[in-house]
């Protein structure tokens, strides 16, 4: 459940927030808004200090009721010299719920649009990182759920400004003592500046430890003191492993090859970091190939002990929402409409045993056990094992890409096949199969599904990508009279089915999207007659009313096909990986792998790459993405084949 909230009357329309848990108030007694401004931004020399910076990144120790999120937030949006991009990066080991995050801004309403907007987003907060997305993707909040030392262990980036704002240290220390500090100066840099409320003597002797250099300041009522200062250790401070040369890339010029869903959506994230992009495909329109199915279905995986594939697929769900609410129509090209996972054979799923014991808030807002009146709705019985999946849907992927690529920034040019890459002097040339240079830029990213692994075979000491090609077709029709009963909402298991798309055309006719095969190391796209009865026969043990309702349209020979090849791996994971740089730090890197879940690991992976690229805060857990080989292969002792 959310963390547990008392409102004690203070004259104002919220009341005072206050934590039973540590006995203490979330904000001053004389308005928390002043404390924020006064304490945290001015005391970081805030929006003074990042006028003109390509980026920001605050660091923030207890998000609370994310009140200094949204001070920030606000100073962001109202000041001309603002930087491109604002990160904000905040532990906390019990989030409050969405409900009380916005009661307690109700106090100051010229943050109510931004705490409206928070709200829409503060759900399904289990343990790890969620991150959420603001302003087209330039205001970004990665909220760490957890303990404040362990979450910051899982992080990779330097701070420019650091808020310490937990329970007092009478009543939470361990957010105060040395441990806290060490976690928090690791993700600093010379010069980072630091503030907070408290002069407590142990704050500031275990900030003295940890390498901060502080001073007591002018408090804001009834606090006579706050404290400032800046990370500047009397020894040269030893960074992990992981962290050593993480660049921070001024945007230039990028290649992408590849205009699906991973090529599009990497073109999107750099071009919100100010890259001019340049996107290559062989095809004459993007996604023509894997991404260019009518429609497919959005929703996180699930697995009893919560694995990297499952835990991957919870951020890749948010994170394709969230662009799919900013960039689409919702119902025509969108739809938010829960999925039935309908557990058939081996395809049976378990919740994580922690989710059915705890029956949080949280993992309901993802996935649950399928109430029976869900069943009874698809023609099954009660006693059927199934899941619900509330955060689930279906998107059109070229829909997707072509708002992707349409972003600022972006230059699409098809008919341009690439087959090669040479490092020439400070920059990579793309060559094509006669090797002409077809383009050249600072920095190229492989997003070329299977095609990935032959054009990464051209770059000297590159890893070999093991890539598998799948061939999977699909079935499809218009939903006729006989057919206005289909199901409620999609549901999965044993195959899949979205019951009610609207077509290509004009939208006005719905059609029902049927799949898919599933062909390993088949690599061409040709449509196969008998595979239509395959995905029948899936449908009939899946959904058999549904199955009964569709056999006419099969048997007439209304159904429709479309078939494409998928790119996976063998751990069912993505690629993200930096394959080669040079002396002059230019870098080749593939977005790849993305097996049957395109539209689930896109986008994540896109801001995943941007992220190593820039040394931004990483979207999702340091462990998870070394999964991935999103660490910088120079990093590792030894090479590692992806």
């Amino acid at each position: 459940m959310p963390e547990r909230i008392e409102w004690l009357e203070d004259g104002t329309a919220s009341g005072a927030p206050y934590s039973p848990r540590f006995g203490d108030r979330y904000r001053a007694e004389l308005g928390g808004i002043t404390q924020s401004r006064e304490v945290f931004l001015a005391g970081c020399s805030l929006p003074a200090a990042w006028a003109h910076q390509p980026k920001w990144t605050v660091l923030e120790t207890g998000f609370g009721l994310g009140l200094n999120f949204l001070v920030t937030w606000q100073a962001w949006k109202v000041d001309p010299l603002r930087p491109r991009m604002l990160h904000f990066v905040s532990t906390e080991a019990y989030p409050a719920s969405a409900d009380d995050v916005l009661r307690a801004a109700t106090t100051h309403p010229e943050l109510l649009p931004f705490a409206t907007e928070l709200h829409a987003q503060l759900w399904g907060l289990l343990p790890g990182f969620h991150r959420l997305v603001f302003e087209g993707g330039q205001v970004l909040l990665t909220l760490c759920i957890g303990d404040a030392k362990a979450m910051l262990k899982q992080q990779q980036f330097e701070a420019d400004s650091v808020y310490l704002d937990g329970f007092s240290p009478q009543k939470n220390p361990d957010i105060w003592d040395i441990n806290t500090f060490k976690a928090v100066a690791r993700c600093c840099r010379r010069g980072t500046r630091i503030a907070t409320w408290t002069i407590a003597r142990s704050v500031r002797d275990a900030l003295a430890q940890a390498g901060f250099m502080v001073q007591k300041t002018p408090g804001v009522a009834p606090k006579r003191d706050n404290l400032q200062g800046e990370y500047n250790p009397t020894w040269e401070p030893k960074k992990p492993a992981r962290d050593k040369g993480i660049p921070s890339r001024l945007a230039t010029s990028c290649v992408v090859i590849g205009a699906g869903l991973a090529g599009s959506a990497v073109a999107a994230s750099l071009a919100r970091r100010g890259w001019k992009v340049t996107v290559l495909d062989a095809a004459t329109e993007a996604a023509s190939g894997a991404s260019g199915l009518p429609a497919g279905l959005l929703a996180p995986h699930v697995s009893p002990d919560d694995s990297p594939l499952s835990r991957l697929s919870r951020a890749g769900v948010r994170a394709t929402f969230q662009q799919a609410g900013a960039l689409l129509e919702n119902s025509a090209a969108w739809a938010l409409t829960g999925v039935l996972a309908h557990g058939v054979g081996d395809s049976v799923r378990k919740l994580p045993s922690g989710w059915v014991k705890d029956s949080s808030e949280a993992a309901s807002a993802w996935s649950m056990t399928a109430a029976p009146e869900k069943l009874a709705q698809c023609g099954l019985p009660a006693t059927q094992p199934a899941l619900w999946h509330a955060r689930a849907g279906w998107v059109k992927p070229a829909s997707l890409v072509r708002a992707w690529l349409g972003a600022p920034g972006i230059a699409w040019v098809g008919n341009t096949s690439a087959v090669g890459l040479v490092a020439k002097e400070n920059r990579w040339q793309v060559l094509d199969a006669a090797g002409r240079v077809v383009a050249e830029a600072d920095l190229v990213v492989v997003a070329a599904g299977y095609c990935s692994r032959a054009i990464a075979a051209t770059v000297n000491d590159a890893p070999t990508l093991a890539l598998q090609p799948v061939r999977g077709q699909i079935s499809w029709g218009l939903r006729t009279a006989d057919a206005d009963a289909l199901l409620p909402f999609p549901v999965n298991g044993h195959g899949s089915i979205i019951p009610a798309v609207p077509d290509g055309k004009d939208g006005k006719d719905l059609m029902w999207v049927l799949g898919a095969s599933f062909e390993r190391d088949q690599n061409r796209p040709d449509i196969n007659p008998k595979d239509h009865a395959d995905n029948l026969a899936r449908l009939q043990t899946l959904v058999p009313e549904t199955a009964r309702q569709l056999a006419n349209d099969f048997s007439s020979g209304k159904v429709q096909a479309w078939a494409g090849i998928r790119c996976a791996t063998v751990n069912r994971l993505p690629v993200v990986a930096r394959l080669a740089t040079t002396a002059h730090a230019t870098d080749v890197w593939a977005c790849t792998g993305m097996g049957s879940r395109g539209l689930t690991f896109s986008s994540v992976c896109a801001e995943l790459l941007a992220a190593q690229l820039h040394g931004e805060p990483l979207p999702i857990e340091y462990r998870l993405a070394q999964a991935l080989g999103g660490i910088p292969a120079k990093l590792r002792k030894t090479p590692k084949a992806i």
